[in-house]
């Protein structure tokens, strides 16, 4: 990223020491095996690098939104692509909600042991017939002497298979009909155990990123104690939403990260490889369109940057976040697949990494917001058009 600080080209430093611990053979057999990559989450734990954005009370470094996209730029850029940083974002910043709106208590509980690695987090909020329309979740948490019992269903949920916990969103009171409340309300928010004699998870076999699991998730009755409830009851949602532009943040520099990787492996291939007694990348077919790849990667840095740099102002950085989202996804994939066209049919082979990178990058295009929706949300917030949906 640009106009770093002496502390946070350390962070650059530091985290990079970390990634080159982790080749490419270390990340494909993680892939091949379909296995967590657990050794690079305990080194990054190790190194303290979980803890970035949480209080210095609990044991993290206090530090912002920039922080801790810087980490997972670095991480990106070093060939470990979605499978390394899936395995610590939501260590980054999904526990965000807890940390704003848990009680002292809650937060002396949770947060010291998911800064030092001993307990990884899933989030369970999409579900089947829901989507990206979250006011429409159907699990629900009925309220019981003690706590809840919570019965439904979660889909896309990361890293369950190797989780102890949960951050859950569910209903505590259906949603209103049109007209008569607002549908944003009635949802209550959980950081709670993963007790696996309530909760089956199963594994969706998916395109790319095997080696962080994603599922579907069924609840049966699960008992939540009152203590684990975040807040309040019935303002889950507007819990979230203090992690939203945060999240297109990192969403948008882990693909700017991973298309930048794709454009150095492609533009190394390019002066390496001859082909009619001339290397490839003398050709202009080959250098343009990889360069056009890298001003798109760095133009979307800097509106990620931008993003960062407002909400640790904290100023509204809503419409810079979304637009980094669509830029850094955009841009990431864009690079991705050049790497591939640049390798010509080794590119479509294993042994150079970039189909992995391309099969990789490409979960940023769909979540955890469209574009569609983000130049609904541009259209609307910004240019003051009606609302379209």
């Amino acid at each position: 990223m640009f106009n770093l600080t002496s502390e946070q080209s350390a962070i650059v430093d530091g985290v990079s020491a970390v990634c080159r611990r982790f080749g490419d053979d270390y990340w494909s057999k993680c892939e091949e095996d379909e296995r967590f990559p657990h050794e690079f989450h305990r080194a990054m734990a190790n190194d303290g690098w979980l803890g970035v954005t949480m209080p210095e009370e609990y044991g993290g470094a206090g530090l912002g939104i920039k922080e801790a996209a810087i980490v997972m730029h670095t991480v990106a850029r070093h060939g470990g692509a979605m499978a390394a940083t899936s395995s610590i974002h939501m260590n980054m910043f999904g526990p965000h909600p807890m940390v704003v709106h848990g009680s002292a208590a809650q937060k002396e509980r949770w947060i010291p042991r998911l800064v030092a690695g001993q307990d990884q987090v899933c989030f369970g909020v999409t579900e089947p017939d829901a989507g990206l329309d979250t006011t429409s979740i159907k699990t629900f948490a009925t309220k019981v002497e003690g706590g809840y019992r919570v019965t439904g269903r979660k889909i896309w949920t990361s890293t369950a298979q190797v989780a102890n916990k949960i951050l859950l969103l569910t209903r505590t009171a259906t949603k209103p009909q049109k007209g008569q409340g607002k549908s944003t309300d009635g949802m209550t928010l959980f950081y709670t155990d993963l007790d696996r004699t309530k909760v089956e998870v199963r594994r969706i076999p998916k395109h790319g990123r095997a080696a962080v699991d994603s599922n579907a998730v069924f609840i049966d009755d699960l008992f939540i104690p009152e203590g684990d409830r975040i807040g309040e009851e019935g303002r889950g949602f507007y819990y979230l939403l203090d992690g939203l532009n945060p999240e297109r943040v990192l969403i948008a520099v882990e693909a700017i990260g991973i298309g930048q990787d794709a454009v150095n492996r492609a533009a190394r291939y390019a002066r390496e490889r001859v082909v009619f007694g001339r290397p490839i990348g003398q050709n202009q077919g080959i250098q343009h369109p990889l360069a056009e790849c890298w001003v798109n990667l760095e133009a979307a840095l800097l509106m990620a940057e931008r993003a960062a740099d407002l909400y640790d102002a904290g100023r509204p950085c809503g419409a810079e976040a979304n637009s980094a989202k669509l830029l850094g996804s955009r841009a990431g994939y864009l690079a991705c697949q050049q790497a591939v066209l640049t390798h010509g049919g080794m590119g479509y082979a294993k042994e150079y990494q970039v189909e992995r990178l391309l099969r990789e990058v490409l979960v940023t295009r769909l979540g955890p917001v469209t574009d569609q929706l983000i130049l609904c949300f541009i259209g609307e917030k910004v240019l003051d058009l009606p609302k379209s949906y």
